[in-house]
């Protein structure tokens, strides 16, 4: 077997992905699993935004992309994890939307006191990368990328949870 030069510096990744239901009361499910995948060298805090950034996609998903469909209707979701960024696909069967029009046309200040339109304002300040794009079987694929410096695991256990 030959060993491409430098094959070793190529970026490393590990991919899952999930099956759910369009029901909120698998948000829990999705959690979990996410969680599982954590590994040491991902910053925490970096994990815990995108695990923010993927409940706050699967709520918009089933609670706005999947509004009139019945809740057999299902949402795929997959991660890639890679030395130095992350990647989270949810994809949905909605009505396109144009993910950054909208963005463009939200005021710069947040109503605290309205009673939602806040997540997908949160999903783009938590990624490095978004969109949400239509794909070639008529579902919708939002995208949600961030990058990271790693850590090792003994600065990952001195996190500072109040940061």
């Amino acid at each position: 077997m030959t060993k491409v030069k430098d094959s070793d510096k190529l970026p490393k990744f590990h991919q899952a992905d999930l099956q759910v239901c369009s029901d909120l009361g698998e948000n829990d499910k999705v959690l979990s699993w996410f969680e599982q995948l954590h590994q040491a060298p991902i910053p925490k805090k970096v994990w815990l935004e995108c695990e923010l950034a993927l409940a706050e996609a699967f709520t918009n998903a089933t609670r706005h992309a999947h509004k009139y469909l019945p809740t057999e209707t299902l949402i795929d979701i997959e991660v890639k994890i890679y030395t130095d960024y992350l990647e989270i696909r949810i994809w949905d069967y909605g009505q396109p939307f144009d993910l950054l029009k909208w963005l463009k046309e939200q005021p710069t200040q947040t109503d605290i006191f309205v009673g939602g339109g806040r997540g997908i304002k949160l999903m783009y300040a938590i990624a490095d990368n978004i969109s949400y794009t239509r794909t070639s079987d008529n579902r919708n694929c939002l995208l949600i990328a961030k990058n990271y410096l790693p850590y090792s695991p003994e600065q990952n256990n001195t996190f500072d949870a109040n940061i």
